[in-house]
């Protein structure tokens, strides 16, 4: 499945995924496939350098591995959670094929997936494919809400404008004899 680029943001910019893995040799087999798939993927080793790279450039997804040295993927998600900035960035935890409490602990932590190793690629597109374009939809969804909302508030300064307005008039009119 091939993310189509064309309804990311009305642009063709291809979405740019955020890799967390700290095997070099697996991190370059996913960077690799993934942009195969027409992603741009940068990455990182841990989650403070993870951290660090979404505060340096925008980035439309997080694949993390679960197990991180030092602070976990499952903290990985709750500091991403946390940051107002990146608070709604979808997030996609890799655990092991096993490992049902690392998948229940990262949905309570606000990871919108999990993909068990060894992962299919073509499988893991389409998940990335899928939550890119329910944040893309998210997105234009807030962004008609915010919009919504200032007409809202300019209808109404508008109808305080003329009720005061009437006001006036109706005053003007019970003083004329």
């Amino acid at each position: 499945m091939r993310f189509n680029f064309e309804h990311v943001s009305g642009e063709r910019e291809r979405p740019r995924i955020l890799v967390v893995e700290p095997d070099r040799r697996y991190c370059g087999v996913l960077a690799r496939r993934l942009g195969e798939f027409g992603y741009r993927v940068a990455t990182a080793d841990s989650a403070q350098s993870a951290m660090a790279e979404l505060h340096r450039m925008p980035v439309s997804l997080v694949l993390s591995e679960a197990r991180l040295r030092v602070t976990s993927g499952v903290e990985l998600v709750r500091m991403i959670r946390e940051d107002a900035a990146h608070r709604d960035l979808p997030v996609l935890l890799v655990i092991g094929r096993s490992d049902t409490g690392e998948a229940v602990r990262a949905f309570d932590a606000g990871a919108d997936g999990v993909v068990r190793k060894p992962c299919h690629f073509e499988v893991l597109a389409a998940c990335i494919a899928r939550l890119l374009e329910r944040a893309e939809a998210m997105k234009r969804l807030a962004e008609d809400n915010a919009a919504l909302d200032a007409r809202v508030i300019e209808r109404a300064i508008e109808v305080g404008e003329l009720r005061q307005r009437l006001a006036q008039l109706e005053e003007k009119a019970r003083s004329l004899p």
